[in-house]
């Protein structure tokens, strides 16, 4: 079977389809459906897989295969502790010292956010809505803060995936425009409160009791059927 798409491809499709929460926690990858979904071998579809692994969107099991990852109830907590630790100091950063090039392309994505809710696309609005924290980490201009948070914030849909209520799967429509209005002003203190107070309201709409989503067909999850 010829090669058709490079391991970067196969990982940016999966990474999209758990941020748009098409792709549920505990999936299983199956190695021949990804091959056939993309038309690939099967060498292709491992080194794919071990970079998502890599990422935490993964989860490799001897024996039984690749996964989905699906965190914990604890898992869920030590992430919104973490990222209400280190989202508020970024945005405090960002507030006291963002570039024009990285303020505008905050509210571009802004703009893409309104549009996609304007619109009635849920599933851009939930990838993009997570986007708009790693967009954040990027404008400080520290490419490990913009790592780490990626995959917190990845982690993050995974959880609201598999925990979040179904009033509360995205930000709020305001939230992300009135912190960036707040970092616009230069008001630093404002920012980080801003920021903490909506990750408390995205913890907020958790239930850690929930059960986990069904499993669906990998072709038509990734948009290759």
């Amino acid at each position: 079977m010829p090669d058709r798409v490079d391991e970067a491809h196969i990982v940016e499709r999966i990474y999209s389809a758990v941020m748009e929460h098409r792709l549920p926690p505990a999936q299983k990858l199956s190695e021949l459906k990804l091959c056939e979904a993309f038309g690939v071998g099967r060498m292709r579809v491992r080194r794919a897989l071990l970079l998502l692994s890599d990422q935490g969107i993964v989860e490799l099991e001897s024996n039984r295969g690749a996964f989905v990852a699906s965190p914990s109830r604890t898992e869920a907590n030590e992430i919104f502790d973490a990222r209400s630790v280190l989202e508020p100091a970024i945005a405090k950063q960002v507030a006291a010292e963002i570039s024009s090039e990285s303020l505008a392309m905050l509210k571009q994505h802004v703009l893409l956010e309104d549009e996609a809710r304007e619109s009635g696309k849920g599933a851009d609005l939930i990838r993009l809505s997570g986007e708009f924290h790693v967009k954040l980490a990027l404008a400080s201009g520290n490419s490990v803060l913009r790592r780490v948070v990626r995959e917190l914030v990845t982690r993050s849909s995974l959880i609201v995936g598999l925990y979040g209520t179904s009033n509360r799967t995205v930000c709020p429509d305001h939230e992300h425009s009135d912190m960036l209005g707040d970092i616009e002003r230069g008001d630093s203190d404002a920012a980080a409160a801003q920021m903490f107070a909506h990750l408390i309201g995205i913890r907020a709409g958790l239930d850690l009791s929930t059960t986990r989503p069904e499993e669906g067909d990998l072709k038509d999850i990734l948009g290759l059927s």
